[in-house]
């Protein structure tokens, strides 16, 4: 049995990077030029993991559940208006979380893979990664539309093991979201969950990650660790 990892999956929003602010503004924008009630910040960290298109059908409900009433041609050019003030604020809001840069160092000088998986659309995540200089680090990185589904499904990190031939014992994936533990048990894989973030309110830990974290720093240890035990073994 080998126990080392190969690879390590990434979420982006709410493990890496603290976009809320930004996705807060855009929103509040998009309603009201719809002429909408706004959303105050919190509310938009509780709307956040399902993707651009859920996100701003909650704005618009005021309600993690979204309100059946709300025509899908009005969900249609609020998505618009949304992309259109999220990508003309330049992401100036944003933050690496704590810890971020330094952890993903590590990982990569340790030969380790690093991919990126997030809901986020895809034609944001290039400029963000350059932006906060981490681009660097990830050998793929597949948005929300990059499959026809979103976490929590496992098409993602299929893709993963199949492009790098690995099993889901070799793989870890790192999130902050019961979307991100459920697409790794999906996959057959580790979860490594932080108590951080955007997860709808909820803690982390009643999705029953496989490691629970609050300094995503604390993962270096996690693969150390594996490592060790292995050598052991072997």
């Amino acid at each position: 049995m080998q126990l080392n990892y190969e690879l390590i999956a990434f979420d982006l929003d709410g493990t890496l990077l603290d976009s809320v602010p930004d996705l807060t503004l855009a929103a509040q924008k998009t309603l009201a030029a719809l002429g909408f009630p706004s959303v105050a910040e919190e509310q938009v960290r509780d709307y956040v993991g399902n993707g651009a298109d859920i996100l701003i059908a909650r704005a618009l409900s005021q309600n993690i559940e979204i309100d059946p009433s709300i025509t899908e041609s009005t969900k249609k050019e609020a998505r618009k208006l949304f992309d259109h003030y999220y990508a003309k604020g330049g992401h100036a809001l944003s933050h690496l979380y704590p810890g971020v840069r330094e952890t993903l160092y590590k990982l990569h000088e340790m030969g380790l893979k690093l991919a990126l998986v997030t809901n986020k659309p895809s034609e944001f995540v290039p400029e963000i990664l350059k932006q906060h200089q981490i681009e660097h680090f990830f050998i793929d990185c597949l948005g929300g539309d990059a499959f026809a589904e979103k976490k929590p499904n496992p098409v993602g990190l299929h893709w993963l093991m199949t492009q790098h031939n690995i099993t889901p014992q070799k793989m870890l994936m790192v999130g902050d979201s019961k979307n991100d533990i459920l697409a790794a048990k999906n996959a057959g894989c580790l979860s490594f969950g932080l108590t951080y973030g955007y997860n709808h309110g909820e803690p982390i830990s009643l999705s029953n990650p496989d490691f629970v974290a609050d300094n995503i720093s604390e993962l270096i240890g996690v693969v150390a660790a594996c490592t060790k035990l292995e050598q052991h073994l072997f």
